[in-house]
């Protein structure tokens, strides 16, 4: 899942992006309200987290260009206000939940799971293709009867092409959504991490991660000879 955090306290954010990373979400992080306006309504994302008050643009002004804009990504608002009237405007707004700092670590990442179920279940539900199994609630993964170690980058990946299984997916797309903005385009990293997922996936007879040639990779069953 990919995060977008507009927040220019450099403490709170250094603080969550360590922590949000180590719970395995992608997160690119902004501090400035118009630039993280425009990131905000020309990237995808699952999750928007933003505080109220930022340089140039606040919290308030972002919330409503981007819903004016049709961007519907679930929002957390982050403020020291603590007022209803602030919360009910806020709320009215188009923001999905708001938070007061300071606030428990705990409690926010518990209101984070809980937007990102909003839109749909499937982004917490158990992805299979085949004798393939990935939870994305205990991490776990299956291939058959066994259990299948992978590295937070690489559960991410193979969550991200699991959740579009069939689909083509570019390196473009992959890299916008397992990867943050500070990554090397032209860096050989996602075909490092498909290489990996197949040493450690496709071990047995029927191979699931497929290149398309000049087009991306994708996860589905190779259709049976007749």
């Amino acid at each position: 899942m990919r995060i977008l955090l507009i927040e220019d306290d450099q403490n709170i954010s250094d603080f969550l992006l360590q922590a949000l990373t180590n719970e395995s979400f992608i997160i690119d992080v902004i501090s400035d309200g118009d630039k993280g306006s425009f990131i905000a309504r020309t990237n995808t994302y699952d999750l928007i987290i933003l505080d109220h008050i930022l340089p140039k643009k606040d919290g308030f002004q972002i919330c409503q260009e981007l819903r004016q804009s049709g961007i519907t990504t679930p929002l957390l608002m982050l403020s020291v206000k603590t007022e209803v009237p602030f919360k009910v405007g806020l709320l009215n707004l188009g923001a999905d939940d708001y938070m007061t700092k300071p606030f428990v670590f705990e409690e926010l990442l518990a209101r984070i799971r809980v937007l990102l179920r909003r839109p749909t279940s499937e982004k917490e539900a158990i992805h299979k293709v085949g004798d393939l199994t990935i939870d994305p609630a205990t991490q776990r993964v299956m291939r058959g009867r066994k259990e299948i170690y992978l590295t937070r980058k690489e559960f991410i990946l193979l969550e991200y092409m699991m959740r579009n299984a069939g689909k083509v997916l570019s390196r473009g797309m992959i890299l916008e959504h397992v990867w943050n903005r500070e990554s090397d385009p032209f860096s050989n990293t996602i075909e490092a991490h498909i290489l990996n997922l197949r040493k450690k996936i496709d071990t047995g007879r029927v191979k699931i991660i497929r290149t398309v040639p000049g087009r991306g990779y994708k996860i589905e069953i190779p259709p049976q000879k007749s």
